[in-house]
């Protein structure tokens, strides 16, 4: 039986580097385990209770809500944008976190990852979002982390899913994750 994780990127950019990691993590994937990077978090209305009710639930927020529904675990990407989480990251962590108590996130494993220009790698943006998606009713694995500084120099001219010791700590990163998935981790 395999993992599922889902993955969502706090980056719209085409070139994102944060992108790039989640496409390694794919590319990489130990056996077992099956990583679905999510598309369309752009396409998400701003969360609005008025029009979360049965029925009127936007299209893409349904959508993010089912796949959502069928992961075993999470894997954040998060870049960091003036000190912290991106919008579109948050956006959907709020999504997720509806219906209150029951929502998608509800007592899953979430690890956060990610890379960022600056010499700390984006770890402002990771506690953050650690903090939203804790808040929000997931199981945050606060000791599973990977933050790496300078992504604009040290993925100028090489993917991720290249890079020896990227892929060595994304792969790690994975295995925790799944190991965190597996019904005797809860």
């Amino acid at each position: 039986m395999s993992v599922r994780i889902l993955a969502l990127v706090g980056s719209l950019r085409s070139g994102s580097h944060n992108r790039q990691l989640a496409e390694a993590a794919v590319k990489h994937a130990p056996e077992g385990v099956e990583i679905v990077v999510h598309e369309g978090l752009g396409d998400i209305p701003f969360y609005n209770e008025d029009v979360d009710v049965e029925g009127s639930v936007p299209a893409e927020a349904a959508r993010l809500r089912e796949v959502a529904g069928g992961a075993d675990a999470f894997l954040l990407f998060s870049p960091e944008y003036n000190g912290t989480i991106p919008a579109v990251l948050k956006n959907a962590i709020d999504w997720l976190s509806r219906p209150y108590g029951a929502g998608a996130l509800s007592g899953k494993p979430v690890a956060v990852v990610g890379t960022a220009f600056g010499q700390y790698g984006g770890v402002w943006a990771q506690d953050e979002t650690r903090k939203a998606v804790g808040i929000a009713g997931a199981r945050v694995l606060e000791d599973v982390k990977l933050s790496i500084p300078n992504s604009v120099v040290r993925f100028a001219e090489a993917h991720p899913a290249d890079d020896a010791e990227t892929t060595g700590q994304l792969v790690e990163v994975l295995g925790q994750v799944s190991a965190a998935a597996e019904p005797s981790a809860v």
